[in-house]
Order: structure tokens, then C-alpha cells, then sequence
């Protein structure tokens, strides 16, 4: 069986597809989403999910979160006083789902189809297989999410001509897919995004406009776990939102409380500018595609980002139409992986559909460019496959020596779309040989060819000698890593143990009461410390009746508590 995974900025999920159709996995605590929150403690002991979250608040320096903004980056998160990279946290988050879809199941599972942001580049999705790899999955394919969100909602469509917009506003990161459903075939016409815009750019909003409203609080004034607890405020308030046209949030600092009161009108119009920046994407990929906005029947709302109020009134107001929500934006694209994979396995249950996708990025390579009046400019970007091009594709552009008697070629190779080469993603270089003769006199051919899965393979052809330099797989070499490397790295991250999952519930109630009673004081502190104190003491009966009854009780106070 191969999984269906979402890994997601904010939440991850994981899907399988039966006979029904695609189905989610509940992970260990019964719950849909798993938030991409990784802690470990000073025993080595990995928490992912909810009970992470809780532990972030009480012990930062041990949480990572939002980490996927940084996959194929060099950036390293420590916790407990040990360094990991964005994409071995990921593999952790992978490990914790692909564990509860083996639970559920009821057996081993090694392969999976996982989904990445359609504007992630060569470095980044390659990173995330990575992740895959040290999790123990061999990835299948790399999907980008709205394709896979548009599979979820284009596979049992009754009209079968349909142009689909898929807006994809996850936790952090904004995509947009035009896609065009015609018979049997699913065609991605175009895709552009924002990989650094998500619904935690809007609840950063919130956070900048609670400090403005106490100008003797900063955030430089405030430690790590200060700076979580008015974090997740923020974010409560903006969820507040999605009821009431008023949201408030409260912080308890040191002795002191804060109490902010937020309109929504107010808050929209703080939040302008990121609204402006949703346009940009979406004008782009309407340009590539060379469809007209009253031409798209449907806009399909993706990411959990979207359930917001204010982006169903963006969209409706941008595409004079109501979006489209029938399955849960939450849900959408994990939905789609899981049906990509029963396609891979040419499961009989599942409707035959050709899937075609594009390339994000334009993919090209440094040149020297000749003007008149024998003119030169240095370091210009010469694309070889444009951007939207629909793949697997493969193109040659020929090219040729500029000066006398050289006797080597640099085919540098370059993802962007910028002009002048040094703005672009360095993905590698071939050093080329090529015989002596005069300037413009020795041609190579490069062959750029991009696959299903987005990885690129070069060709260079020296036409004289008609010697073949070939390299698969163009990495960045500082965050490359070899197939031993990723190995030796797996075993590593194995000795790091998910906390058993038949006490992941109780240790999240604990957490949860921890964290309440250090927001709190007074009286209230000492409600809590009781009820803290009865329930760790049925922990430590180890009587699973007395357990059980101490939990459900437990359970009572806290949403009993919350709402006070």
C-alpha cells in the first residue's frame, strides 16, 4: 500500500485509498491533523504533534515548529542541546504518521506519495524526500499540493470540461494551480505562489498589533516562552474570527495580565498588504495560462488557512463567485496524495485519469551575451525550460565558446526567473573539456530534462567529439548528501524513540494542565494543582480502570476550566 501524506507547515496528515475512495488516518490521539510540531527531551525521548505543542509553551529550547519554510536550507534548530536540519525534523513528523497508519492498518507500510508546495524548488523537494527516506519511506512521488487537492475534487466531477483555480493558503506557504479537467485528463495549465506567506504571516499581525497596543511591552524584553504563550494568543484570537465580528486575547506576563480587544474590520485592514500579496500569484499564473478570470468555473479552497472569514470574502470578491469547500480544505490535499498513490498502483477500485503537471520555476544556465558593436555582458540567465512548461519535458539549446583557444565550458546550472544569473537558485556546475579552437568555433549541446517527480537531469554533448557528460539529480552541494550519508543519518534519528503512543493522551493532559497552571494565579492555581495532583497519582497506580475514570475526569476539568 502506498500513503497518501500532507506535510504541511502548521499540520500533517496521512491517507490511504479503499474501495470507497480515500480515506484519513487518525493518528494515536483519534485526531485528523498532526501539527508539524517536533520536541525532544534531554533522554533523547521525540514528542510529535499536540503533545509537542504543549510542550513548547513550557519548554521552548526543547520545540521546533514551522520548520518547513527552511527545508534544503542550511538552518539548524536545537533542541535539548542537539542540532537538527529542516528536513530531519520532518523525517520525525513522517515517522510519527507513517507509526499511526501501520497502528490503523495493522501492518508494515514503506512507501508513500507526499506533497510539497507547488512553488518549492528542485532543493526543497529534494529535501523533502529526504525526509521521506530517513523516516523509512521510499517516496513514490513528489506531488505538488493543489494538483493533489485538484485530483481530490476533479477525480469524481460530473461535467468532465472544468477549469479549476486551487487556492492553497496552508500555515506557511501560498500557492496557486490552474488546472483544466477535459474527459480522463487532469492538465495543470499553471502554478505560481509564495513560499514565505501563510496563515502564520496573518496571525503575526495580530501578535505586531498587541504590542502596539502596550508600547511598554517588547518583544525584546520578552524570553521564549513569553514570546510562545502571546504566540498562541494571537492565534486563538484570530480563530475567534471565524464567529464573532470581535476577538479578544489575554497574556499573563510575569504578575501582570493583558487583555486586547480586536474588531475584525480593523484587523482586515491591518492586514491589507498581505491580501495584496495573494494577488500576485494569482495574476501570474492567469498570465502563464492565458486564461481570463470569467473563464475558471471553479475556485477550490485549499489549506486550513482558507476557513478564514476574511479570505472567503478575498476570494469571492476577487472571482465574483462563491468558492468551493465541499471537501474539507484540511483535508484536501492529503485526499489527493492518497488517490495519486492508488494510481501508481493501479488500484482497479479507482477512475483512470492522465495527470500532467508543469514545472514551477524556469530551469537555465550562465552565459556571456554578445551585443552589437561587439558589446559582451557577463552573468546573464539564459532559460532552457520556461516555467509552466508541462512535464516531463526535455529541451537542447546549443551554445559556444568565447574565446580563443579555451578549453573548458561551465554549464552553471540555475532555477529562477530573474535576468542576471547571480539572482537566481544555484542547483550545480559541469565542468565541460572542450579541444582548442577559435572563439564561437566549438558548440555544445545541453539537454535540460525534468521528470514527473520535478528532478532535473543535464546533458552536455560536445559537438566535435560527441563526448557525453551526463549528471542526474542536480544538488545544491552544501546540503547534498550521499546515499551512505543518508543512511548513516537514518540510524542515527532511529536511536531517537516517539514516545509510546498508548501514553501520548496522558501525557498531553498533563502538559496542558502544566501550562494552565503557570498561566494562571491565585486561586485558580490552586484548582489546578489539585486536580493536576489526583490525576497524576491514578497515573501512578498503573490500574487502567482507575486510569481511564481519572482521565475522563480530568478531561471534565480542563474544558470545564478553559471556558471560566
Amino acid at each position: 500500500m502506498i500513503l497518501g501524506i500532507d506535510l504541511g507547515t502548521t499540520n500533517s496528515l496521512v491517507a490511504y485509498f479503499t474501495e470507497e475512495g480515500p480515506k484519513i488516518i487518525p493518528n494515536r490521539l483519534g485526531k485528523h491533523l498532526t501539527p508539524s510540531v517536533v520536541s525532544i527531551d534531554e533522554e533523547g525521548q521525540v514528542y510529535v504533534g499536540d503533545t509537542a505543542r504543549e510542550r513548547a509553551l513550557l519548554y521552548p529550547d526543547t520545540c521546533a515548529s514551522v520548520f518547513k519554510r527552511d527545508m534544503g536550507s542550511n538552518k539548524e534548530f536545537k533542541l535539548s542541546g542537539k542540532k537538527f536540519r529542516a528536513e530531519e525534523l520532518s523525517s520525525l513528523v513522517l515517522r510519527a504518521l507513517k507509526e499511526d497508519a501501520e497502528e490503523y492498518l495493522g501492518e508494515e507500510v514503506t512507501e508513500a506519495v507526499i506533497s510539497v508546495p507547488a512553488y518549492f524548488n528542485d532543493k526543497r523537494r529534494r529535501a523533502t524526500k529526504r525526509a521521506g527516506e530517513l523516516a523509512g519511506l521510499k517516496v513514490e512521488r513528489i506531488i505538488s499540493e493543489p494538483t493533489a487537492a485538484a485530483i481530490a475534487y476533479g477525480l469524481y466531477q460530473d461535467n468532465l470540461e472544468t477549469k479549476f483555480l486551487v487556492f492553497d493558503l496552508g500555515g506557511g506557504t501560498f500557492d496557486v494551480s490552474i488546472l483544466e479537467l477535459f474527459e480522463n485528463i487532469l492538465e495543470v495549465r499553471a502554478v505560481a505562489g509564495d513560499n514565505f506567506l501563510g496563515g502564520e504571516d496573518f496571525t503575526n499581525v495580530i501578535e505586531e498589533m498587541f504590542f502596539e497596543n502596550f508600547p511598554k511591552l517588547s518583544k525584546d524584553s520578552l524570553n521564549e516562552k513569553e514570546l510562545r504563550h502571546v504566540h498562541k494568543q494571537a492565534e486563538s484570537c484570530k480563530l475567534g474570527f471565524s464567529r464573532e465580528d470581535t476577538s479578544k486575547m489575554q497574556c499573563k506576563i510575569g504578575e501582570e495580565v493583558y487583555e486586547f480587544s480586536l474588531e475584525l474590520g480593523k484587523y482586515e485592514k491591518a492586514c491589507e498588504d498581505l491580501l495584496e500579496r495573494l494577488k500576485q500569484p494569482i495574476k501570474r499564473s492567469l498570465s502563464d495560462a492565458h486564461v481570463r478570470l470569467s473563464e475558471i468555473d471553479k475556485v477550490i479552497l485549499v489549506g486550513g488557512s482558507t476557513k478564514s472569514r476574511m479570505i472567503h470574502k478575498f476570494v469571492g470578491k476577487l472571482f465574483h463567485k462563491m468558492p468551493y469547500t465541499n471537501i474539507n480544505p484540511d483535508e484536501a490535499v492529503a485526499l489527493g496524495a492518497a488517490i495519486q498513490g492508488a494510481m501508481k498502483e493501479r488500484n482497479a477500485a479507482i477512475k483512470e485519469v492522465i495527470l500532467t503537471d508543469v514545472c514551477p520555476f524556469t530551469l537555465g544556465t550562465e552565459v556571456v551575451r554578445e551585443w552589437e558593436n561587439n558589446q559582451r555582458e557577463d552573468g546573464v540567465f539564459c532559460p532552457i525550460i520556461d516555467r509552466n512548461t508541462v512535464i516531463p519535458a526535455s529541451r537542447t539549446e546549443r551554445f559556444y565558446t568565447v574565446r580563443d583557444n579555451q578549453t573548458q565550458i561551465r554549464i552553471h546550472v540555475l532555477q529562477g526567473e530573474s535576468r542576471f544569473a547571480e539572482n537566481n537558485l544555484s542547483l550545480g556546475e559541469l565542468l565541460i573539456d572542450v579541444p582548442k579552437a577559435k572563439a564561437g568555433e566549438e558548440p555544445v549541446d545541453v539537454t535540460y530534462t525534468y521528470d514527473i517527480n520535478s528532478i532535473l537531469e543535464v546533458e552536455v554533448k560536445v559537438v566535435s567529439t560527441e563526448k557525453v557528460t551526463r549528471q542526474l539529480f542536480i544538488n545544491n552541494d552544501e546540503i547534498d548528501m550521499t546515499p551512505e550519508e543518508i543512511e548513516e543519518r537514518f540510524k542515527t534519528l532511529s536511536y531517537l524513540k516517539i514516545h509510546p503512543r498508548e501514553r501520548e493522551e496522558n501525557k498531553l493532559l498533563l502538559l496542558q494542565g502544566e501550562r494552565l497552571y503557570e498561566e494562571n494565579i491565585g486561586e485558580r492555581r490552586g484548582y489546578i494543582e489539585r486536580a493536576l495532583f489526583h490525576y497524576e497519582r491514578a497515573l501512578d497506580t498503573y490500574d487502567p480502570a482507575k486510569i481511564e475514570d481519572a482521565k475522563r475526569e480530568f478531561k471534565k476539568f480542563l474544558e470545564e476550566f478553559d471556558e471560566l
